[in-house]
């Protein structure tokens, strides 16, 4: 009996709940149901203002910005349903938006939540068979042979600066000093081990210069060998946070500099040190008159970002500088090295294979380029980091774990057998009935998140980009006044001649009393906009936002395949959807009306049968400019 009650008085409260939310909510569902999303989302808000958990109204604001394409917003109220348990479809939706935002590792995690609940379902299915980043990355293939130093030991060895035949490293091999309780190994010392003519590394030697009873790290030296850069703990400076809980110190890293005079190495803390934070990893582009560094300053992107500071003539320092979000992350990026323009360094933010991975940049006209993964067999699903490389030879340390390792961290030697191919991609944009130049907006991106960039052409019309050798991406190119175009692009291994790239005036796009557009697709029995289909509306749009008088009405047409009571519904959802989305990019709401044609006024005629291409035309849209 008590449990009956219980159910009787729950039915009550739905039943109520269900009233009350219906009653809330009628007029919102009302735009909804006629397809009036920007509307809807209007009405949809007001409600959740005084009921922001009601996660009906938050569904049905989610499917509202999703029909229209408004990605973020989409995003930002499916993301209020998917910790709780949503039907499958809100994963899948959810996971679209994050992607069409950018956020690729986050799509890939809600898009497995969706395959898991709908093993058999077409997208589930395609996405378990699409290729991921970290198959991009071993697909590259071995650009290096790699082997494990003789040198290294049972403890952690890591870090490889090569100065007059001796490579200098970093370990915790002295049993005689205390263990630290990070790993329960010996404090870390500066060792150097002469490599002789036959390229054999002979024992490693204390570096007793430049150690003390703290940590030292990473070395970089001067070109004359009477200054190094190197790392060691604050407490050498008596600087250090205390716990405000307890009496416990923390130490900082910092970076410091020995000068050799005569026979004694004089020790100072460079000026960029500071007790609130670490600066830590070296790394000396003398003839550049920069020190490449990694620190968790206030300012970064994430955890600890690479800087580099000017170093003046005088033995000053400028303000460091920090390379950007294009090298950055929100997770740690350290151990930087240079060789030429191009800066290599370690990374637990951008995709990889596991742990810290060896990426690189390059530096173009001051700006960075997007990041690039070294690959196998560099990096691995351990830790790889500290990567130097100098002509064809090179170093990378590493914890993985295999046949050869010797200890927590080793050392390994590269020889690069192909090349790090890159590819400049140089472009010249360009009035397609001038032939002037233009200086338009540009953007880059893959289905990855690997390449995503954007420039604007300079007053000639360039822009240049540097792209991976066999790359494949999407270029997009906009102006206002100017139709947009969306070009598919795939690189060799040689450099591509100019890529000129003209642009038709949006005039172009008026013929007669119509606005003639490329073909608007929409999913199979679906009628929400795609991303295909909102780059080809928003040409319509720029067209409407010049001309402010004109008034348009979109026509959907289906070809004569499947009963003609459903395709006259189906094309009134895809007009009105079209309508609606036009709507949302500012356009007034009575400049443009959706009329579903269905079958009606067919291109061409079917009667006596037609061909897959010929059912492909009848299934178009039409925009009609009743005034202007």
């Amino acid at each position: 009996m008590k449990k009956i009650f219980a159910l009787l008085i729950l039915t009550l409260l739905n039943i109520n709940l269900f009233y009350s939310q219906n009653n809330k909510t009628k007029k919102a569902d009302r735009l909804f149901e006629r397809l009036e999303f920007v509307k809807a989302s209007e009405e949809y808000l007001k409600i959740l203002d005084n009921s922001p958990d009601n996660n009906y109204v938050i569904r049905k604001l989610a499917d509202s910005y999703y029909n229209i394409f408004n990605t973020v917003e989409a995003e930002k109220w499916y993301s209020k349903l998917s910790n709780n348990d949503s039907d499958a479809e809100v994963y899948y939706r959810y996971s679209q938006m994050l992607k069409a935002n950018g956020k690729y590792k986050e799509s890939m995690k809600w898009m497995t939540k969706f395959s898991e609940m709908m093993p058999y379902d077409s997208r589930a299915i395609a996405f378990r068979n699409t290729p991921n980043y970290i198959d991009k990355i071993v697909e590259k293939g071995e650009k290096f042979n790699i082997q494990n130093l003789d040198i290294n030991s049972e403890y952690s060895d890591f870090g490889s600066t090569i100065f007059n035949n001796k490579l200098y490293f970093t370990s915790s091999r002295n049993e005689k000093r205390k263990s630290y309780g990070w790993n329960n190994e010996p404090f870390l010392d500066i060792y150097s081990s002469f490599i002789n003519d036959k390229g054999t590394y002979l024992e490693p030697l204390n570096f007793t210069n430049l150690n003390s009873k703290y940590h030292e790290g990473i070395v970089s030296f001067t070109s004359d060998g009477n200054g190094i850069f190197f790392t060691r703990e604050s407490y050498f400076e008596k600087e250090y946070v205390k716990a405000d809980n307890s009496n416990t110190k923390y130490s900082q890293l910092y970076i410091y500099k020995a000068t050799k005079m005569k026979d004694k190495w004089v020790i100072e803390s460079l000026s960029i040190n500071d007790k609130n934070y670490s600066n830590k990893n070296p790394y000396l582009d003398e003839e550049a008159g920069y020190l490449y560094f990694s620190s968790n300053m206030p300012g970064g992107f994430g955890l600890y970002d690479i800087y580099r500071v000017k170093l003046n003539d005088d033995g000053t320092l400028n303000e460091p500088e920090n390379l950007g979000q294009k090298v950055n992350t929100e997770g740690q990026e350290v151990f930087p090295s240079k060789e030429n323009n191009i800066v290599y360094f370690s990374s637990d933010g951008h995709l990889g294979l596991g742990g810290l991975d060896v990426f690189y940049s390059k530096e173009v006209d001051k700006k960075w380029s997007n990041v690039r993964n070294v690959g196998i067999p560099v990096n691995s699903a351990a830790d790889d980091f500290a990567f130097v490389l100098n002509d064809e030879n090179g170093y990378v340390s590493s914890n993985r774990s295999n046949i050869n390792a010797k200890g927590s961290d080793d050392i390994y030697a590269l020889k690069k057998i192909k090349p790090l191919c890159d590819i400049l991609l140089e472009s010249i944009i360009v009035d397609s009935k001038t032939k002037s130049p233009l200086s338009a907006l540009t953007s880059v991106s893959d289905d990855t998140g690997v390449i995503n960039n954007s420039k604007e052409s300079n007053e000639n019309g360039i822009v240049e980009y540097i792209f991976e050798c066999e790359d494949k991406f999407q270029l997009f190119v906009s102006k206002d006044g100017y139709e947009s175009k969306l070009i598919d692009i795939k690189l060799l291994d040689i450099d591509p001649p100019l890529l000129t790239i003209e642009l038709d005036p949006i005039e172009e796009l008026i013929i007669e009393e119509k606005i003639v557009l490329n073909p608007i697709y929409f999913d199979f029995d679906k009628s929400n906009i795609t991303n295909q289909a909102a780059f080809e509306l928003d040409k319509l749009v720029a067209i409407m936002k010049k001309y402010p008088k004109m008034v348009i009405t979109a026509k959907s047409h289906t070809d004569s395949r499947g009963p003609a009571s459903y395709n006259k519904l189906l094309s009134e959802r895809r007009a009105k959807s079209t309508a609606q989305y036009v709507i949302s990019k500012g356009i007034d709401e009575n400049r443009i009306t959706g009329v579903g044609m269905g079958e009606e006024d067919p291109e061409i005629e079917c009667s006596s049968g037609c061909s897959k291409d010929e059912h492909a035309m009848n299934r178009r849209s039409e925009f009609i400019i009743v005034s202007r």
